[in-house]
Protein backbone atom coordinates (compact mmCIF):
# COMPACT_ATOMS: atom_id res chain seq x y z
CA UNK A 1 0.00 0.00 0.00
CA UNK A 2 2.83 2.38 0.89
CA UNK A 3 4.59 1.87 -2.43
CA UNK A 4 1.37 2.67 -4.27
CA UNK A 5 0.96 5.93 -2.35
CA UNK A 6 4.61 6.76 -3.00
CA UNK A 7 4.16 6.04 -6.71
CA UNK A 8 1.10 8.29 -6.85
CA UNK A 9 2.94 11.11 -5.04
CA UNK A 10 5.95 10.80 -7.36
CA UNK A 11 3.67 10.72 -10.39
CA UNK A 12 1.88 13.84 -9.18
CA UNK A 13 5.20 15.61 -8.63
CA UNK A 14 6.44 14.67 -12.11
CA UNK A 15 3.19 15.82 -13.73
CA UNK A 16 3.26 19.10 -11.81
CA UNK A 17 6.90 19.70 -12.73
CA UNK A 18 6.11 19.05 -16.41
CA UNK A 19 3.17 21.47 -16.36
CA UNK A 20 5.21 24.18 -14.65
CA UNK A 21 8.09 23.68 -17.09
CA UNK A 22 5.69 23.83 -20.04
CA UNK A 23 4.06 27.00 -18.69
CA UNK A 24 7.37 28.79 -18.12
CA UNK A 25 8.61 27.74 -21.55
CA UNK A 26 5.52 29.21 -23.22
CA UNK A 27 5.53 32.40 -21.16
CA UNK A 28 9.26 32.93 -21.57
CA UNK A 29 9.30 32.43 -25.33
CA UNK A 30 6.27 34.69 -25.72
CA UNK A 31 6.78 37.61 -23.38
CA UNK A 32 10.56 38.10 -23.60
CA UNK A 33 10.43 38.99 -27.34
CA UNK A 34 7.33 41.13 -26.66
CA UNK A 35 9.17 43.03 -23.95
CA UNK A 36 12.09 43.66 -26.31
CA UNK A 37 9.67 44.97 -28.95
CA UNK A 38 7.99 47.24 -26.41
CA UNK A 39 11.37 48.74 -25.48
CA UNK A 40 12.10 49.29 -29.18
CA UNK A 41 8.75 51.00 -29.85
CA UNK A 42 9.13 53.12 -26.70
CA UNK A 43 12.60 54.24 -27.77
CA UNK A 44 11.47 55.11 -31.29
CA UNK A 45 8.23 56.89 -30.44
CA UNK A 46 8.52 58.22 -26.90
CA UNK A 47 12.23 58.95 -26.74
CA UNK A 48 13.00 59.39 -30.44
CA UNK A 49 9.91 61.51 -31.02
CA UNK A 50 8.61 59.61 -34.05
CA UNK A 51 4.90 60.04 -34.71
CA UNK A 52 4.38 57.37 -37.34
CA UNK A 53 6.45 54.68 -39.06
CA UNK A 54 5.14 52.97 -42.21
CA UNK A 55 1.66 54.24 -41.37
CA UNK A 56 1.76 52.81 -37.83
CA UNK A 57 1.79 54.85 -34.63
CA UNK A 58 2.89 53.85 -31.14
CA UNK A 59 -0.49 52.40 -30.18
CA UNK A 60 -0.62 50.46 -33.47
CA UNK A 61 2.77 48.90 -32.77
CA UNK A 62 1.76 47.91 -29.24
CA UNK A 63 -1.51 46.38 -30.49
CA UNK A 64 0.38 44.44 -33.16
CA UNK A 65 2.89 43.14 -30.60
CA UNK A 66 0.22 42.08 -28.11
CA UNK A 67 -2.00 40.35 -30.68
CA UNK A 68 1.00 38.63 -32.29
CA UNK A 69 1.57 36.84 -28.97
CA UNK A 70 -1.54 34.79 -29.71
CA UNK A 71 0.02 33.33 -32.84
CA UNK A 72 3.80 33.23 -32.35
CA UNK A 73 3.51 30.20 -30.07
CA UNK A 74 1.29 28.33 -32.53
CA UNK A 75 3.75 28.43 -35.37
CA UNK A 76 6.88 26.31 -35.43
CA UNK A 77 7.95 23.29 -33.45
CA UNK A 78 10.99 21.01 -33.32
CA UNK A 79 9.55 18.02 -35.19
CA UNK A 80 11.80 18.64 -38.20
CA UNK A 81 14.86 18.51 -35.93
CA UNK A 82 13.55 15.19 -34.64
CA UNK A 83 13.34 13.87 -38.19
CA UNK A 84 16.89 14.88 -39.09
CA UNK A 85 18.19 13.31 -35.88
CA UNK A 86 16.39 10.06 -36.75
CA UNK A 87 18.13 10.04 -40.11
CA UNK A 88 21.54 11.03 -38.72
CA UNK A 89 21.54 8.51 -35.87
CA UNK A 90 19.95 5.63 -37.79
CA UNK A 91 16.79 5.58 -35.64
CA UNK A 92 14.87 5.84 -38.91
CA UNK A 93 15.34 2.07 -39.30
CA UNK A 94 12.96 1.47 -36.39
CA UNK A 95 10.10 3.07 -38.33
CA UNK A 96 10.68 1.96 -41.92
CA UNK A 97 8.74 -1.32 -41.63
CA UNK A 98 5.87 0.11 -39.57
CA UNK A 99 2.54 0.61 -41.38
CA UNK A 100 2.62 4.37 -40.89
CA UNK A 101 4.02 7.36 -42.76
CA UNK A 102 6.98 8.57 -40.69
CA UNK A 103 6.64 12.26 -41.58
CA UNK A 104 2.95 12.30 -40.71
CA UNK A 105 3.49 10.16 -37.61
CA UNK A 106 6.12 12.50 -36.10
CA UNK A 107 3.90 15.54 -36.67
CA UNK A 108 0.72 14.00 -35.27
CA UNK A 109 2.59 12.61 -32.25
CA UNK A 110 3.93 16.05 -31.36
CA UNK A 111 0.98 18.28 -32.23
CA UNK A 112 -0.82 18.01 -28.86
CA UNK A 113 1.12 20.89 -27.23
CA UNK A 114 0.37 23.16 -30.20
CA UNK A 115 -3.32 22.32 -30.05
CA UNK A 116 -3.30 23.15 -26.34
CA UNK A 117 -1.48 26.44 -26.96
CA UNK A 118 -3.87 27.32 -29.80
CA UNK A 119 -6.84 26.67 -27.53
CA UNK A 120 -5.34 28.74 -24.72
CA UNK A 121 -4.48 31.59 -27.09
CA UNK A 122 -7.98 31.53 -28.55
CA UNK A 123 -9.55 31.66 -25.07
CA UNK A 124 -7.29 34.49 -23.88
CA UNK A 125 -7.76 36.38 -27.14
CA UNK A 126 -11.55 36.07 -26.95
CA UNK A 127 -11.59 37.52 -23.44
CA UNK A 128 -9.13 40.30 -24.27
CA UNK A 129 -10.95 41.00 -27.53
CA UNK A 130 -14.02 42.14 -25.61
CA UNK A 131 -11.96 45.06 -24.25
CA UNK A 132 -9.97 45.82 -27.40
CA UNK A 133 -12.71 45.39 -29.99
CA UNK A 134 -11.42 42.20 -31.63
CA UNK A 135 -14.14 40.12 -33.24
CA UNK A 136 -14.30 36.49 -32.00
CA UNK A 137 -15.09 35.39 -35.55
CA UNK A 138 -12.01 37.12 -36.93
CA UNK A 139 -9.90 35.67 -34.12
CA UNK A 140 -11.11 32.15 -34.88
CA UNK A 141 -10.39 32.56 -38.59
CA UNK A 142 -6.94 33.95 -37.79
CA UNK A 143 -6.20 30.98 -35.54
CA UNK A 144 -7.18 28.59 -38.36
CA UNK A 145 -4.73 30.38 -40.65
CA UNK A 146 -2.01 30.25 -37.99
CA UNK A 147 -2.48 26.49 -37.53
CA UNK A 148 -2.35 25.93 -41.29
CA UNK A 149 0.89 27.91 -41.15
CA UNK A 150 2.15 25.49 -38.51
CA UNK A 151 1.55 22.59 -40.91
CA UNK A 152 3.31 24.41 -43.77
CA UNK A 153 6.22 25.22 -41.47
CA UNK A 154 6.58 21.54 -40.62
CA UNK A 155 6.36 20.49 -44.26
CA UNK A 156 9.21 22.81 -45.22
CA UNK A 157 11.25 21.62 -42.24
CA UNK A 158 10.56 17.96 -43.03
CA UNK A 159 11.76 18.47 -46.60
CA UNK A 160 14.92 20.24 -45.38
CA UNK A 161 15.54 17.46 -42.84
CA UNK A 162 16.24 15.07 -45.72
CA UNK A 163 19.59 16.83 -46.26
CA UNK A 164 20.67 14.58 -43.36
CA UNK A 165 20.71 11.72 -45.88
CA UNK A 166 23.64 13.53 -47.53
CA UNK A 167 25.19 15.69 -44.82
CA UNK A 168 25.46 14.68 -41.18
CA UNK A 169 25.19 18.23 -39.80
CA UNK A 170 21.91 19.02 -41.55
CA UNK A 171 20.47 20.74 -38.47
CA UNK A 172 22.24 23.95 -39.60
CA UNK A 173 19.82 24.18 -42.54
CA UNK A 174 16.93 23.99 -40.10
CA UNK A 175 18.47 26.66 -37.87
CA UNK A 176 18.83 29.03 -40.82
CA UNK A 177 15.24 28.28 -41.79
CA UNK A 178 14.02 29.15 -38.29
CA UNK A 179 15.92 32.46 -38.33
CA UNK A 180 14.40 33.40 -41.68
CA UNK A 181 10.95 32.43 -40.44
CA UNK A 182 11.32 34.62 -37.34
CA UNK A 183 12.00 37.61 -39.58
CA UNK A 184 9.67 36.91 -42.50
CA UNK A 185 6.69 35.66 -40.48
CA UNK A 186 6.16 39.00 -38.76
CA UNK A 187 7.10 37.61 -35.37
CA UNK A 188 9.93 40.08 -34.75
CA UNK A 189 8.57 43.11 -36.65
CA UNK A 190 5.43 43.98 -38.63
CA UNK A 191 6.16 43.12 -42.26
CA UNK A 192 4.72 46.49 -43.33
CA UNK A 193 8.00 48.00 -42.09
CA UNK A 194 9.80 46.43 -45.05
CA UNK A 195 10.66 49.02 -47.76
CA UNK A 196 8.16 49.02 -50.62
CA UNK A 197 10.70 47.66 -53.08
CA UNK A 198 11.56 44.75 -50.75
CA UNK A 199 8.09 43.58 -49.75
CA UNK A 200 8.13 41.03 -52.55
CA UNK A 201 10.57 39.03 -50.40
CA UNK A 202 8.06 38.11 -47.69
CA UNK A 203 5.13 38.07 -50.10
CA UNK A 204 6.80 35.31 -52.14
CA UNK A 205 7.04 32.97 -49.13
CA UNK A 206 4.32 31.31 -47.03
CA UNK A 207 5.91 32.59 -43.81
CA UNK A 208 3.65 35.65 -43.49
CA UNK A 209 0.71 33.27 -43.04
CA UNK A 210 2.16 32.19 -39.68
CA UNK A 211 1.91 35.44 -37.69
CA UNK A 212 1.56 38.60 -39.78
CA UNK A 213 -1.50 37.43 -41.70
CA UNK A 214 -3.45 36.25 -38.63
CA UNK A 215 -2.63 39.51 -36.81
CA UNK A 216 -3.76 41.65 -39.75
CA UNK A 217 -7.05 39.80 -40.00
CA UNK A 218 -7.64 39.86 -36.25
CA UNK A 219 -7.14 43.63 -36.12
CA UNK A 220 -9.48 44.19 -39.06
CA UNK A 221 -6.77 45.33 -41.48
CA UNK A 222 -7.69 42.58 -43.93
CA UNK A 223 -11.15 42.35 -45.42
CA UNK A 224 -13.00 39.03 -45.29
CA UNK A 225 -12.55 38.64 -49.05
CA UNK A 226 -8.80 39.20 -48.86
CA UNK A 227 -8.52 36.82 -45.91
CA UNK A 228 -10.23 34.00 -47.81
CA UNK A 229 -7.99 34.73 -50.78
CA UNK A 230 -4.95 34.29 -48.54
CA UNK A 231 -6.51 31.17 -47.03
CA UNK A 232 -6.79 29.75 -50.54
CA UNK A 233 -3.10 30.53 -51.06
CA UNK A 234 -2.32 28.65 -47.87
CA UNK A 235 -4.03 25.63 -49.43
CA UNK A 236 -1.75 25.99 -52.46
CA UNK A 237 1.28 26.10 -50.17
CA UNK A 238 0.06 22.93 -48.42
CA UNK A 239 0.02 21.13 -51.75
CA UNK A 240 3.49 22.45 -52.61
CA UNK A 241 4.74 21.28 -49.21
CA UNK A 242 3.26 17.82 -49.75
CA UNK A 243 5.01 17.56 -53.14
CA UNK A 244 8.31 18.69 -51.59
CA UNK A 245 8.06 16.02 -48.90
CA UNK A 246 7.25 13.24 -51.35
CA UNK A 247 10.09 14.24 -53.69
CA UNK A 248 12.76 14.84 -51.02
CA UNK A 249 11.96 11.75 -48.96
CA UNK A 250 11.67 9.61 -52.06
CA UNK A 251 15.18 10.64 -53.14
CA UNK A 252 16.53 10.37 -49.60
CA UNK A 253 15.27 6.85 -48.95
CA UNK A 254 17.08 5.66 -52.07
CA UNK A 255 20.35 6.73 -50.45
CA UNK A 256 19.56 5.41 -46.97
CA UNK A 257 21.36 2.28 -45.81
CA UNK A 258 19.99 0.48 -42.76
CA UNK A 259 22.98 -1.38 -41.33
CA UNK A 260 23.24 -3.42 -38.17
CA UNK A 261 22.95 -6.85 -36.69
Amino acid sequence: MKWRIAALVNGFKDATAYRVEFLFEVLGSAFVPAAIQWVLWYAMFKIGGANEIAGMGYSDMIRYTMVSLLFTQVRGGDHDFELQEMIRSGQLSNYILRPVGLVEFVYIRGMAPKLLIAGMALAVGSVAGMFFGISPGRLLGAMVMAFIGNVIHYQIGAALATTAFIWEEAFSFLMVKNMLVSLLSGELLPLSLFPKNMQWIWQSTPFYLYVYGPVQYSLGHWSHAYFFQQLAWSGVWLVIGWVLIRASWGLGMRRYLSLGG
